[in-house]
């Protein structure tokens, strides 16, 4: 097969979808590998290490997307709708639920796109798992910076200092979002809630702190009571391939003590706010109902070598996989058939059929 890489061109993203690495192992399984120039320059890896690795550097998006499979980072932007098309697998983050405008493009060329965020392994997510993890360490570091009074913040510092309480941040849903905010949090001193709705879930995380977090189960007067009283709120909550749910109301945000902060990590699926709306590395933050708002959707992108190996890691298998057997690979694989949202025209994920108002068709 074909396999191209093209150059992510979202706003400040860094990421790359194939490495080195990636390269070599496609190569020599007799596959052909076109990356465009620069795709990998911000995350570390030369034009320079694709061509030693066995790849063809291409000067154009075009170029890059005229293979059988295209493997990127993030949705597709405009100017990309044009360049996928009918009997091409898309291979990437998709996040089609809050966006109708990529969705009917996306739904018009025909491509069959596997999206990262819904391939399934025993019940995980194991290709959303690690930008999670990396999205959640990095809502404190910027939960820290949004407190800051230059940015609107109230000017509260997480740790607190001798005499002075630290601030209090409430983690909703703690996955793998919420679990490493936690512990980014805790480590720093915080004051630290975390809402869920699964008792295990929060009896391991209170056994695993000894004491240093609290745990609520999450519902609406409870969230209503700690979000109210945060200096910090983060979002970890996901339902896979469907909208997310909006837990926090405009009403609630104006209980907020002015400055407070929201990092909705959730923003890639719409938020958990509805004030929430994305924005980007270049112009981060908002404010609204006295309350800041961080609602970047490329969170990772601000660590692109990191979040690139660690993306890559997880992805490398499926990618040789699907190389190696196109679409055949969906039959022998349910987890990842699972995230196959559209083909040929269709929406065939049934979470995102339901969020959109579209007809479901299952695949094949």
């Amino acid at each position: 097969m074909k396999v191209g890489v093209p150059k992510e061109i979202k706003n400040h993203e860094y990421r790359v979808g194939l490495i080195p690495a990636g390269v070599q192992a496609l190569v020599e399984r007799g596959h052909e590998v076109l990356v465009q120039a620069g795709a990998g320059a911000k995350a570390g890896f030369t034009d320079d290490a694709y061509v030693r690795a066995g790849a063809k550097i291409v000067s154009s998006a075009e170029d890059a997307f005229d293979t059988g499979m295209v493997v990127k980072v993030k949705e597709l932007q405009p100017s990309e709708y044009r360049l996928v098309r009918r009997g091409q697998i898309l291979f990437a983050y998709l996040h089609l639920a809050p966006d109708r405008q990529l969705l009917e493009a996306i739904l018009k060329s025909g491509v069959s796109g596997i999206a990262y965020e819904t391939v399934d392994l025993d019940g995980r997510l194991p290709l959303l798992a690690p930008m999670s993890r990396v999205a959640g360490r990095l809502s404190m570091q910027f939960a820290a910076w949004s407190l800051q009074m230059a940015n609107g913040g109230s000017g509260v510092l997480l740790s607190g200092v001798g005499g002075v309480p630290p601030a209090k941040v409430v983690v909703i849903g703690p996955g793998e979002v919420g679990s490493n905010a936690v512990q980014i949090a805790v480590g720093l001193g915080a004051e630290v809630m975390v809402l869920g709705t699964k008792p295990d879930r929060l009896a391991q995380l209170d056994q695993i702190y000894r004491g240093r977090l609290k745990t609520c189960f999450s519902e609406p007067m409870a969230i209503a009571e700690h979000v109210a009283n945060a200096d910090v709120v983060v979002s970890g909550v996901l339902i896979p391939g469907k909208l997310a749910p909006k837990l926090i109301s405009r009403d609630l945000l104006r209980r907020m003590r002015p400055g407070s902060v929201l990092v909705d990590v959730a923003i890639d699926q719409g938020g958990i706010a509805e004030t929430s709306r994305p924005t980007s590395h270049s112009d981060p933050i908002y404010i609204e109902e006295g309350v800041v708002h961080y609602c970047v959707p490329n969170m990772p992108s601000a660590v692109a070598r990191t979040a690139t190996l660690a993306l890559t890691h997880a992805t490398y298998p499926y990618m040789l996989r699907l190389a190696e057997k196109g679409m055949a690979a969906l039959d022998e694989d349910p987890g990842l058939a699972m995230g196959l949202q559209v083909h040929s025209g269709d929406v065939t994920h049934s979470g995102l059929a339901e969020d959109v108002n579209k007809p479901y068709k299952p695949y094949p």
